[in-house]
């Protein structure tokens, strides 16, 4: 069964890519610059996601050489900034990559997952979703994620295509670190919060995409899965 990810050239959506090759799907891999350690056998594609016309190509073109059971929404930038400082570049931006993005990606794949009769789509929202200090764009446009996300299963149940979102809490990749330093006193006091007591790894976020990429999957849909270490459990998260 062939599953598109976007945004599949490091953290979170490198290690999908990797995983759901690991289980023989074929999976097909897009984003800005191609990760350097792809593997035999790994396909993957560079576009720049936010350009309209590129994409649709780039789309078109795989979807000639066969329909897609699975999409993975993963594709993602991380503005940081107080709401003073917020720019309106940041949040279209942000909107651009998290809801646009997917839009055209799902508008693309859809005729063909009705036509075979099943298919999984898995959107990746954030904790940051229910708020976050300095994260005016990428908390609005994550929580609008979690919108879509239930829009569609809405709609699209009745052709057997699930859709679900992934909500990750703090995950050690390059991008989370940027965004929140290690040393930066709301990320040391956010890591202490969580009830696990470590952040989360990519590979964990890899495992729940391909829970709900399975055909037995087919009972859940219009969820979000906060994967988070239990931070969202308790009152304490920031």
């Amino acid at each position: 069964m062939r599953v598109l990810v976007t945004g599949a050239s490091k953290g979170i959506g490198r290690e999908i890519l990797r995983q759901l090759h690991s289980e023989r799907y074929r999976v097909v891999g897009i984003a800005r610059s191609a990760p350097l350690d792809l593997a035999d056998g790994e396909e993957f594609h560079t576009c720049d996601l936010t350009d309209h016309d590129a994409t649709r190509a780039l789309l078109k073109e795989l979807l000639a050489e066969g329909d897609f059971y699975g999409l993975v929404n993963n594709a993602a930038i991380y503005p940081a900034a107080a709401l003073e400082n917020t720019r309106f570049d940041d949040v279209r931006d942000a909107v651009e990559l998290h809801l646009i993005t997917p839009l055209l990606c799902a508008q693309e794949l859809i005729p063909g997952m009705r036509a075979h009769g099943a298919g999984r789509i898995v959107n990746l929202s954030s904790r940051a979703a229910l708020g976050k200090t300095h994260r005016s764009a990428y908390s609005a446009s994550k929580a609008g994620v979690i919108g879509l996300s239930r829009t569609w299963a809405l709609e699209l149940a009745p052709a057997n295509i699930t859709v679900n979102a992934i909500a990750p809490g703090p995950i050690d990749t390059a991008s989370f670190l940027a965004a929140s330093p290690p040393e930066h006193p709301d990320t040391r006091a956010l890591v202490a919060t969580i009830p696990v007591q470590r952040m989360g790894h990519p590979e964990e976020i890899a495992h729940a995409v391909s829970f709900l990429l399975h055909p037995r999957a087919g009972f859940i849909t219009g969820q979000t899965l906060h994967i988070d270490g239990g931070l969202t459990a308790t009152t304490a998260g920031r």
